[in-house]
């Protein structure tokens, strides 16, 4: 299908139009950050027009979740051999329609259908993206290159996700789903102009992809993620229900608080990139005690408008982990690059899946909103439990070689 696109000639060489390239696969993430924090911010809504509670909907985000853990391995091992320019195409293609049919969704289980089908694509992009970022910048600059192209997702939770909530107030939350799918649209048009048309793998293969799975390295770097990461999500998941029902802010209130979240992880992500290119690893540690911290005072700001706000901001801070551990996976992986890549994004979508989950579990049981912030802590600390065991595991490798 690729060779049927009109043979746009464009410069790849490093030194040419990185900008460019990074902006072009920058704004697929804008539509993918959109999409998976917009449908937290609008959970308010779509549980009470689909008839379901607060807490059972929080299982239509962990579906969406739960697509990405399945679809990022999944697609890149089949999608190996298949030019990265043309893969990143057909999967802002499916993400795009399936946002479109979460649009029109008549009830709670179509929707967690349409959602799970919308997060298959979410992993392989990132992956994929990263991967094509990190070729187009030296080698020592590889953290910022990914750091730009998340910035994206970090921008969305300042624009898009605000914009959906108030879409979702004034319209009617399926507006926020159709714009995710003309994002998407667009996302398609431009890497279709300005990637690189990087030439394919042919040496590539599902078992090659597959090995990265034997590395150990590999496996305690996606626990961190996936445990670490769960305590952002328990939290942000009910950051809106937490600000009607225990701030007591005017809905109208909620999208500032909102961007302040997206303008810390914003802030997070450009600090931690720089971070990764410093010292990889003990700023993975030092983020996720930043983050159970913050975690920690969460449910005793949650009464006080101000106290709230600062810290969400900081809790959005700790969304840079995703960077560090991004191109950690690249440099423990060996030659299975888009497994690895992909793989990052399944273990941060376990998280968005696993916090909402026990965060759920503990509101059923009775647990006011802001006290997520105690899940949130426990699971920032698991992460960091599972980082100490990758920092010893790593020095022990290194005595041993």
């Amino acid at each position: 299908m690729e060779s049927a696109l009109p043979d746009i000639k464009i410069d790849t060489t490093p030194a040419q139009r990185p900008g460019v390239v990074l902006f072009a696969l920058a704004m697929g993430s804008f539509a993918i950050g959109t999409t998976e924090f917009a449908t937290m911010s609008l959970l308010p809504y779509f549980s009470k027009d689909l008839h379901i509670d607060p807490a059972t909907a929080g299982h239509v985000i962990s579906a969406y979740a739960l697509g990405v853990v399945v679809g990022a391995p999944a697609i890149a091992v089949l999608a190996a051999r298949l030019s990265r320019k043309f893969l990143l195409i057909m999967l802002m293609l499916v993400f795009g329609v399936a946002n479109g049919l979460s649009a029109l969704a008549p009830d709670y289980h179509t929707m967690l259908f349409f959602r799970f089908l919308s997060g298959l694509p979410h992993g392989a992009y990132f992956g994929v993206a990263s991967l094509v970022g990190a070729s187009i910048v030296p080698v020592e600059r590889r953290a910022s290159a990914v750091a730009r192209i998340m910035l994206g997702l970090t921008i969305a939770t300042v624009i898009g996700v605000p914009a959906a909530n108030w879409m979702g107030q004034v319209i009617g939350w399926r507006a926020g789903f159709s714009l995710v799918a003309a994002l998407s649209g667009l996302t398609m048009l431009l890497v279709w102009m300005f990637a690189p048309k990087q030439p394919r793998d042919l040496d590539a293969h599902p078992m090659r992809e597959l090995g990265a799975l034997k590395r150990g390295q590999v496996w305690l770097t996606l626990g961190i993620g996936a445990i670490g990461f769960g305590g952002m999500f328990a939290v942000y998941t009910y950051v809106a229900s937490t600000l009607l029902n225990v701030t007591h802010v005017t809905a109208g209130f909620v999208p500032v608080v909102l961007c302040l979240f997206g303008l810390g992880m914003t802030l997070g992500t450009l600090v931690c990139g720089w971070a990764a290119d410093k010292a990889q690893m003990p700023s993975i540690g030092l983020c996720l005690l930043w983050s159970a911290f913050w975690l920690a005072v969460y449910p005793f700001a949650a009464h006080n408008v101000w106290a709230i706000s600062i810290v969400v901001f900081m809790i959005g801070c700790g969304g840079g982990l995703g960077i560090m551990l991004q191109t950690r996976l690249m440099d423990v992986s060996g030659d299975a690059q888009t497994m690895a890549a992909a793989l990052n994004h399944s273990a941060f979508n376990t998280a968005n899946a696993l916090g909402p989950l026990l965060a759920g579990m503990v509101i059923a049981r009775g647990a006011a909103f802001n006290e997520t912030g105690f899940v949130g802590v426990l699971l920032a600390l698991g992460g960091f439990a599972i980082w100490l065991v990758a920092l010893w595991d790593n020095r022990r490798r290194l005595r041993l070689s």
